[in-house]
């Protein structure tokens, strides 16, 4: 244990984030609902941090947070979470880190969601979705071209001011040196997460996430990856969330409410077998959350996030599809309880495509794979997706951004497919 808090220390310490002396990275704003709001934060070495927040319009008293001492077993990573707040309503707020405040290039606010239900038509929303962020690291890279770059795309991401963010996966890359110690996990999170790039990215809005076989372990790792149990760790202490674990499910299942739509977050590693035709990514548990959670939920649109592409009927690589029976397990799930606009958010692929399926009762389902954000990308247009809607191959560095409007009963949902430099490649109505 000494030896590995003099190294995570020193590895900590010199990973320079570009931002200010004292944190290493962040701040970030994490879940929020009509009363609640979680701030993460990085700091360099052990501190004590606190927050001290107030409304922006109205009674501008300043309120302060319970202090938290930050730890190198984490990383010095750290959630405070602020209670008590009022229903739609901004918020600033200030840093203080051992008494002092942090200075930040932009005033730092959020607002929490709005108490519409029983008294508005549910508001209208954007967020943004992707996933694949690698960045470069000389030292551990493999040689030849860089697989990282066009960082300036989350730039514009903060300019089409999504009201939150969901990553879909492969959020770091770990690494040979990374996956075969607690160390090496934590140290790519950081790595990551200090991009000087990402840092009003993650100030400008509230982020949630998923994880892939490059967040969990090896490429393609499955439930017999043996640190898995750290890599839930590191998740968890550099994503926050008050629902992990949702169904007593073992990994970083989870799920959240924005306006009148629910986001089923689920874990495409944790239980995946090695077998593959008769055997389940999701696992018993899991599903059986999932699907109980999808028949209660009164959403206007229930957003199913998971690592790999779900609909398309391609199995050349980690998708659904090469899970034959439980993909279609799941589909009669969906299509013999009438559960309508499920679409699923999809990832990993080095691509963007949405894919239909009309099942034989007339409902649709969707799914919106969204990949790569900074990672080197590909043309897989000559897969044969029976279910990929024409068009809508996307095979550069891109993001998605949602968005939901319409009164109660009539909401439309609508995304923009946005290229490096943010400008729209493609767009999309769903019915």
């Amino acid at each position: 244990m000494r030896r590995f808090l003099i190294w995570i220390f020193i590895a900590f310490t010199t990973i320079a984030s570009g931002q200010n002396p004292v944190l290493q990275s962040g701040p970030m704003l994490g879940p929020v609902t009509l009363r609640d709001c979680s701030i993460w934060f990085q700091t360099k070495t052990e501190a004590t941090v606190q927050i001290a927040y107030n409304m922006v319009d109205g009674n501008k008293e300043e309120n302060f947070s319970s202090k938290m001492v930050t730890q190198s077993e984490k990383a010095f990573t750290g959630t405070i979470h602020l209670t008590n707040l009022y229903p739609g309503t901004k918020y600033e707020y200030h840093i203080f880190v051992d008494g002092k405040r942090v200075s930040t290039t932009a005033p730092l606010v959020f607002t929490t969601q709005e108490h519409w239900q029983f008294r508005n038509d549910p508001p209208d929303f954007s967020f943004a979705a992707g996933s694949c962020m690698y960045i470069n690291d000389a030292t551990y890279d493999r040689p030849g071209k860089p697989y990282g770059g066009e960082y300036e795309i989350l730039s514009h991401i903060v300019a089409s001011k999504p009201q939150f963010m969901v990553w879909l996966g492969d959020n770091i890359y770990l690494r040979e040196g990374d996956y075969e110690s607690r160390s090496g996990i934590y140290y790519r999170n950081t790595h990551t997460r200090s991009l000087k790039e990402l840092q009003p990215l993650l100030s400008a809005t509230h982020h949630y996430a998923i994880w892939d076989d490059h967040d969990y372990g090896t490429n393609d790792a499955d439930w017999t990856y043996p640190l898995k149990q750290h890599s839930l760790e590191a998740f968890t202490d550099f994503w926050p969330s008050e629902s992990y674990g949702a169904g007593h499910t073992e990994g970083i299942t989870n799920s959240f409410v924005w306006n009148d739509c629910q986001f089923f977050m689920l874990d495409n590693r944790w239980y995946k077998t090695v077998q593959r035709e008769d055997g389940t990514i999701l696992g018993d548990q899991q599903k059986y959350w999932f699907k109980e959670a999808l028949l209660t939920s009164k959403a206007a649109y229930k957003f199913v996030a998971v690592g790999g592409q779900f609909l398309s009927d391609f199995a050349g690589f980690e998708n659904f599809a090469n899970y034959k029976e439980e993909r279609e397990e799941i589909i009669q799930f969906i299509e013999e309880n009438d559960i309508k606009n499920v679409v699923f958010l999809t990832g990993d692929r080095h691509h963007s495509e949405i894919s239909k399926m009309v099942t034989k009762s007339g409902n649709v389902i969707y799914d919106v794979t969204s990949s790569a954000i900074t990672s080197t990308t590909y043309d897989h247009s000559q897969e044969q997706n029976t279910f990929r809607v024409p068009g809508s191959m996307i095979s550069v560095r891109n993001i998605a951004i949602f968005s939901i409007d319409g009164k109660k009963n009539e909401r439309k949902l609508h995304v923009v497919i946005k290229n490096t430099l943010g400008e729209e490649v493609y767009q999309y109505n769903f019915e």
